[in-house]
C-alpha cells in the first residue's frame, strides 16, 4: 500500500478493519439470513455513533451519520450476504458453515463501508447526511428491491449513490470506472414441455419430451446469432436440462433452464418475447406443449455519466490519474445495485483486489478478498463524500 496516497488516520484502522472483515468471511450467511453480520453491523455502527435503523429488507440494515444541517445527503451501499459454495482454502478465517462462503468479496465490501463510517463519525470534515447502506441477498434473490420496497429511499433520502465491488485481476491501488451501462441485466428462466410417456421399446406411442427438448436448445441459439443485432450485446445461456428417470421410460415432460443477460431492457424484452415464439413453435411441431417461465433478475447496472466522472476523479486523487481505468469493457454478469441506481443517480465502481497467475476469481472456492485493498476502498467513500458534501460548497 503507498500510504503516501492514504490518510493516516485510515492506513491506521488497517488491522482493526481486517480483523472485521475476517471474522465475517469465517460466519458466512445466505441472503435474508444474514443476522449474525447485521449484528456485527449495527453493533459497529452504534459504537461510531451513527442512528441504526434495522429491518429493512428484512436483514438490511442502515446507519445515518448527519453533520449541522445541511440537507445534501450522500448514499453508500454495500453487500452483506454469501454464496452456497464449499471454501477450499485452508487459511486460519476459512469458513466455520459448512457449504456457505464469502466467494464473492462481499465481507470486504460490508468491511471498507464500516471502515468509512468510522472515519467519517471521528472527523466529521463535512457537512450533510451520510446513508450508510448495508443490503442484504445481493446474489439474485432480490434484497435491493426488498429494501426499496421497505421505503428506504423515502425514509433515506439520497442526491446520489455510490457502491463498488472489488475485481481479482485488477491490481491493488487500482479502480476502474465506466461511464453508462457497465454491467449486464440478469434473467432466468424455465421452459416446461410438456409430452406424453411412453415405454422406451415404444417411441411411436409418445410425444418426446427429450427429443424436443434437445430441438428447442440449438433453436434458442438463434434468438442471439440470428434475432438479435450485433451491436447489442446480449448472452443466452442453457445451463440445465431435466427429463426422466428411468432407462427404458420414455419421460412424459423436461425442463430446460438458463440465463439471459443483456444491456438494456429493450433487448430483453426482444428475447423473452422470441424465447415465447420459439418454445411454442418448436414444441408443436412435435405435438408438445411447452410454457416458459421469463424471470428478470437484474436491471442493467448503469452509471449516470456526471456521477462516473466524479467517481473517476475522487479515484484519481488517491492513485494519480494512471490508475484508474475510465473506460473498462463491459461486464457480462449482473449486479443487485442496478435497482437502487434506476431510483437514485449514482456510479458503481471496481475496485482492484490483485492480479498475477496466482489470482482466483469470484464464485471460486479458493477465493479470497484482499486485505491490502480495504484502505483503498475506505479513502474512495471518506474521499466522495468529504468532496460530495463540503463544508464550504454552495447549498
Amino acid at each position: 500500500m503507498n500510504k503516501a496516497l492514504i490518510d493516516k488516520r485510515i492506513a491506521s484502522l488497517q488491522e482493526e478493519l481486517t480483523q472485521i472483515r475476517r471474522d465475517i468471511h469465517a460466519h458466512p450467511e445466505l441472503g435474508f439470513e444474514e443476522r449474525r453480520t447485521s449484528d456485527l453491523v449495527a453493533e459497529k455502527l452504534q459504537e461510531y455513533g451513527l442512528d441504526v435503523y434495522r429491518g429493512i429488507g428484512r436483514t438490511g440494515v442502515v446507519g445515518v451519520l448527519k453533520v449541522g444541517n445541511d440537507t445534501r445527503s450522500v448514499g453508500l451501499r454495500a453487500d452483506m450476504d454469501a454464496l452456497p459454495i464449499i471454501e477450499a482454502n485452508d487459511f486460519a478465517h476459512r469458513s466455520t458453515v459448512e457449504g456457505k462462503m464469502h466467494a464473492c468479496g462481499h465481507d470486504g465490501h460490508t468491511t471498507m463501508l464500516l471502515g468509512a463510517a468510522k472515519y467519517l463519525a471521528e472527523t466529521q470534515n463535512f457537512a450533510g447526511q451520510v446513508i450508510f447502506i448495508f443490503q442484504p441477498a445481493e446474489e439474485g434473490i432480490g434484497g435491493a428491491s426488498a429494501m426499496i420496497e421497505d421505503g428506504l429511499f423515502q425514509q433515506f433520502p439520497c442526491d446520489s449513490i455510490f457502491a463498488m465491488h472489488n475485481a481479482p485481476g485488477l491490481a491493488v491501488g487500482h479502480f476502474a470506472v465506466r461511464s453508462g451501462p457497465m454491467m449486464a441485466g440478469g434473467a432466468f428462466f424455465d421452459i416446461d414441455i410438456e409430452g406424453k410417456g411412453a415405454h422406451g421399446a415404444r417411441p411411436e406411442t409418445s410425444i418426446d419430451p427429450v427429443v424436443v427438448s434437445s430441438h428447442l436448445v440449438v433453436a434458442l441459439q438463434s434468438i442471439i446469432s440470428r434475432n438479435t443485432s450485433p451491436l447489442d450485446t446480449a448472452v443466452l445461456s442453457v445451463t440445465q436440462i431435466h427429463s426422466g428417470d428411468a432407462y427404458n421410460v420414455i419421460p412424459q415432460a423436461a425442463r430446460i433452464s438458463g440465463t439471459v443477460r443483456a444491456f438494456s431492457s429493450q433487448v430483453m424484452d426482444h428475447i423473452e418475447a422470441r424465447m415465447n415464439e420459439l418454445s411454442t413453435g418448436v414444441a408443436a411441431s412435435f405435438g408438445a406443449e411447452a410454457k416458459v417461465d421469463f424471470r428478470n433478475m437484474f436491471a442493467p447496472t448503469i452509471n449516470d455519466p456526471v456521477e462516473a466522472d466524479y467517481a473517476a476523479d475522487i479515484c484519481a486523487t488517491i492513485v494519480s490519474q494512471e490508475n484508474v481505468v475510465r473506460k473498462p469493457p463491459l461486464i457480462m454478469a449482473s449486479e443487485d445495485f442496478s435497482f437502487m441506481l434506476q431510483q437514485v443517480s449514482g456510479c458503481y465502481i471496481n475496485i482492484g483486489n490483485g492480479d498475477g497467475e496466482s489470482v482466483c476469481g469470484v464464485h471460486n472456492p479458493g477465493y479470497e478478498f484482499n486485505d491490502q485493498a480495504i484502505p483503498y476502498g475506505v479513502s474512495f467513500f471518506a474521499n466522495l463524500v468529504e468532496k460530495k458534501l463540503a463544508k464550504d460548497a454552495d447549498c
